[in-house]
């Protein structure tokens, strides 16, 4: 059967799924093989709950008239996703980055969909994976699709982009994030960059922020669509920008005061108002979409606890997103002001410098009290009266079983994999 005919088939289903625990209704089941399970063995199980179609890539699994033999189920899919883009033939905003790319992403979608009838990548599905995934959510009704693109090597946003095949794209910044499958700075600057080549390529348009000269260099010779605080070349010119902690942004035309918090969340906000712009919804429905935007899943939420004020951002780190974090808490006006940082991964041979060149700059400041929590901290502990470092969150999570905060802002910040949103249990 090939991609055509099973693209037709598609249309007749609701939704499409690789997983039997969250399978939906009159869905199409692609069983994708992992590294400790083959999906084939749930090929019955999905028609079971209802699935109108089964993709396998095992001939011993087939059923009947409603299963798709295909020779690789992850490729098929891809391939029908890359089928159904140029199907639908919508406008595609794809973007990607270091760090950001997500807050982006939401607030990209909520500003669009002012104007227009808008579907993005739901959480994070941003791999060879999640992205399928999400252009097959896309449908008649979608006039603009947004796609998020993660990668952790290289020539991964070349593969993604030939498959979502985008009109216009973003990259949010250059960082210190993956870098051991990268390779280093270089190779993420290199890797990031692949979504400009392909834009550059195909005569398609990037949206540039003027403060990033990576962007402006690697940009220079693609259509763009630009912003920047006081330049005089940027489309979407910016006038003011402050953080203490929600960020507020004024532009020549319109005033944003956000929830979001952080000087390092501002060019997540103009991106999103940049592309808002050139889509031309309405000032007052960019600013509208912007501060009704509330942060959640552990990405830099305020909450309350007791008395003390939480920035929780607890998602996900990388030394550049650490050093941000860290930067515009120390410069919060408030008093008693303590940092609870977790473990950065991913880092391979850069992690024991990387986690050095966060204590280093902690050392020596008397604006807060930091706690470090895992192991790439705890093997290079220094003696200094405002850091503690603890080897694992069981350690810390006993020390704060004899201490109480009280009157605390306090930042929570660390790798997914350091849960560091456990720290809420032990404040009160």
């Amino acid at each position: 059967m090939n991609i055509q005919e099973i693209h037709k088939l598609f249309l007749q289903c609701k939704s499409v799924s690789i997983d039997t625990r969250k399978i939906e209704k009159d869905s199409m089941f692609f069983a994708i093989k992992g590294e400790n399970f083959d999906a084939n063995t749930f090929a019955k199980q999905a028609l079971d709950l209802g699935a109108l179609f089964v993709v396998i890539d095992n001939e011993s699994y087939f059923i009947d008239e409603r299963t798709i033999l295909v020779d690789n189920s992850l490729q098929t899919l891809q391939e029908l996703a890359k089928f159904h883009r140029k199907y639908l033939q919508l406008p595609i905003v794809a973007l990607t980055g270091s760090n950001g790319k997500t807050t982006t992403k939401e607030l990209i979608n909520v500003v669009l969909s002012k104007k227009f009838k808008t579907k993005a990548t739901v959480g994070n599905l941003n791999n060879h994976i999640g992205v399928p995934l999400t252009l097959l959510s896309f449908t008649k009704e979608t006039e603009i699709g947004i796609v998020e693109m993660g990668a952790n090597h290289k020539k991964e946003i070349e593969f993604l982009c030939e498959i979502a095949q985008p009109d216009y794209g973003y990259i949010t910044n250059f960082g210190k994030a993956h870098l051991e499958g990268f390779g280093g700075v270089e190779g993420v600057i290199e890797g990031k960059s692949e979504m400009y080549k392909y834009l550059a390529a195909n005569d398609k348009l990037v949206f540039v922020n003027l403060e990033d000269p990576i962007q402006i260099e690697k940009s220079k010779d693609i259509k763009s669509f630009a912003f920047g605080i006081n330049k005089e070349s940027a489309d979407l010119k910016i006038k003011d920008i402050q953080a203490n902690p929600f960020v507020i942004v004024e532009y020549n035309d319109f005033k944003v005061e956000s929830h979001l918090i952080g000087l390092y969340n501002a060019n997540n906000i103009n991106a999103a108002a940049a592309i808002g712009k050139y889509f031309e919804v309405e000032d007052s429905g960019i600013k509208q979409a912007i501060e009704n935007y509330i942060p959640e899943n552990n990405r830099s939420q305020l909450l309350k606890k007791g008395s003390n004020q939480i920035i929780l951002d607890a998602y996900n780190a990388n030394p550049s997103s650490m050093a941000v974090a860290i930067t515009n808490f120390l410069q919060l006006e408030n008093q008693n002001k303590i940092m609870i940082l977790g473990d950065m991964f991913e880092l391979g041979n850069e992690s024991e410098k990387e986690h050095k060149l966060i204590i280093d700059s902690l050392l020596n400041q008397d604006r807060s009290v930091c706690y470090l929590i895992g192991k790439y901290f705890y093997e290079n502990k220094v003696s200094d009266v405002n850091i503690h470092f603890f080897e694992t969150f069981d350690a810390f999570a006993d020390y704060l079983k004899t201490i109480h905060f009280k009157d605390n802002t306090i930042l929570i910040k660390g790798s997914r994999g350091m849960a560091l949103e456990r720290t809420l249990e032990y404040i009160s």
